[in-house]
């Protein structure tokens, strides 16, 4: 058991808020292929989603406000950004990082920008090592769209965990919305492999968000154990 878990209760083993420090942002395939060829060990979680399904909101409702740029305008992060950040009440200076993906789907970019997205994309699915957790973000009033089964198709093809968090859910009034949405998880476990947990969440009501938490901060304990 690595040492930083001796005396600690796994439950009081959080993300620190406001530890994020941005690194860099990437927007040309090869600088990003460099960068991660030098860092074939890191520990990380990267966060994607749809364009305007709240992931600038969860990743600042998780790891601090204002770490990630939120804007009303679909497709607003035009690059991968990569944070660094620390555990609280976590035995150890280890530093892990955070990915913030560009948005797939409707965005409104040109031809040339999106080119650029899609090949930014394939560098970093085609060679992100096994300890980094995808974190697929979907809106929960409109689940499973056509744009998130081309990304799961994409994603089957490559060695990945993924946690998929439906955002939003705060939004869903009726018992039988939220009933419908809970019955679509059996068939998205069957259907996209990866997915080992999925969550229904509130990044504007905070609704479950201390579960996805937990298991963000369990995964990335288990990942440094498995060394």
């Amino acid at each position: 058991m690595f040492s930083g878990l001796s005396s600690i209760p796994m439950k009081d083993i959080t993300i620190k808020k406001g530890s994020a420090t941005f690194i860099r942002g990437f927007d040309q395939p090869e600088k990003l292929f460099d960068w991660m060829d030098n860092k074939p060990d890191s520990i990380g979680i990267a966060f994607v989603g749809r364009s305007n399904v709240g992931k600038s909101s969860l990743i600042n409702s998780l790891f601090g406000q204002k770490t990630a740029k939120t804007s009303k305008t679909p497709g607003r992060t035009q690059q991968i950004n990569v944070f660094e950040f620390t555990l609280e009440k976590f035995d150890s200076e280890k530093k892990f990082y955070l990915y913030d993906l560009p948005g797939y789907g409707h965005a409104k970019v040109s031809r040339a920008m999106l080119k650029n997205w899609n090949m930014l994309m394939d560098t970093f699915f085609r060679y992100l090592n096994d300890r980094t957790l995808i974190v697929n973000i979907q809106d929960a009033r409109h689940p499973n769209q056509a744009s998130d089964q081309q990304f799961y198709s994409y994603l089957n093809a490559n060695n990945v965990e993924v946690y998929l968090a439906f955002n939003k859910i705060d939004k869903l009034k009726k018992q039988k919305e939220r009933s419908a949405l809970n019955k679509l998880k059996p068939q998205l476990f069957k259907e996209f492999k990866s997915v080992k947990q999925m969550f229904f969440v509130s990044a504007e009501k905070k609704d479950n968000l201390e579960a996805l938490n937990l298991s963000l901060v369990n995964y990335l304990l288990k990942t440094i154990d498995s060394f």
